[in-house]
Order: structure tokens, then C-alpha cells, then sequence
């Protein structure tokens, strides 16, 4: 067992780890936030995204003893009391979302994709988003909620 200190959507958390434990099953299992969702197990989906250090990173990819001494947000992490993350009302807004399995992987990954980029192009926003599967849409409304996010950023 190894002891990490993480800094998880602003609280510090302190907990021992098994060397082999993923960052994603740590964020589930010892910290309880469940919005962060294991989809394939092999990188492949993209449904377990979080940003760690500011940065996109698929949490299944990742052990939490590598975490250690970092800052990570999660989907639970982005809302402010009741209102939700530009992303998350833009997904809402332009129904970006079937099932929602891969609804939070979508979301943060789409935040670090827009930053900066106000005028990103559908192309580019399906580009960007190859690392994350839908299973249930034909991501048009998922192309749609990005592109009405990142507008939305032009104008704040």
C-alpha cells in the first residue's frame, strides 16, 4: 500500500492505494464519486475522462500512485451548487445526451477541446472527440451541445 494526496474537485483526500490500483477505480471506490464511468477497460471509450492538472486524461489509463500530488476534477466537480458548467447546460440545452453513460467522458473532454477555440468547426469537434464512444446517438446533438458551448465562451 502507498499513501497519495490528491486534490479531488478542491478537497484534499489522503488514502493508502495498492501499487496496481487505476485512478478512475480510486475516484469510484475510495472517494465515492461515481459520475466518472468505466465503460471498456482498455482505453478504448473514453467514457472515464478527467482532467487531471487542467489536462484531459482517461483515468483508466492512469494509476492512482501517479495521481499523487495532483489537482483532478471530475464531472461531479464542475457544477457550482445549482448551476451547472457552460458544457453541461449546453449538453442539456441541445439534449446531448441518450443514456448517459458516456455523457461525462463527452463533457470533459469537450471542455479542454474548446479552450481557446470559440470558433471551432464541427469537423474539428468530431475530430477531437475520436477518443470517446456513443454508443446510443449519431453524435449530432453531442456536436451541437459542444459548438453552443463554445460560443457561449465567446460571449462571457
Amino acid at each position: 500500500m502507498t499513501q497519495v494526496t490528491v486534490t479531488v474537485n478542491g478537497n484534499q483526500h489522503i488514502k493508502d492505494v495498492s501499487d496496481n490500483m487505476l485512478l478512475v477505480d480510486f475516484i469510484r471506490e475510495k472517494l465515492a464519486l461515481t459520475g466518472t464511468h468505466v465503460g471498456c477497460d482498455t482505453s478504448q471509450c473514453g467514457a472515464c475522462v478527467i482532467h487531471v492538472n487542467g489536462k484531459s486524461l482517461k483515468s483508466c489509463t492512469m494509476l492512482a500512485v501517479q495521481a499523487d500530488g495532483c489537482d483532478i476534477t471530475t464531472i461531479e466537480g464542475l457544477a457550482v451548487g445549482d448551476k451547472l458548467h457552460p458544457m453541461q447546460q449546453a449538453f442539456h440545452d441541445n439534449h446531448g445526451l441518450q443514456c448517459g453513460f458516456c455523457t461525462p467522458g463527452m463533457i470533459m473532454s469537450a471542455i479542454e477541446l474548446i479552450e481557446g477555440r470559440p470558433d471551432i468547426s464541427e469537423q474539428e469537434i468530431r475530430q477531437g472527440l475520436e477518443g470517446n464512444l456513443c454508443r446510443c446517438t449519431g453524435y449530432q446533438n453531442i456536436v451541437k451541445s459542444v459548438q453552443a458551448a463554445a460560443t457561449h465562451s465567446q460571449q462571457n
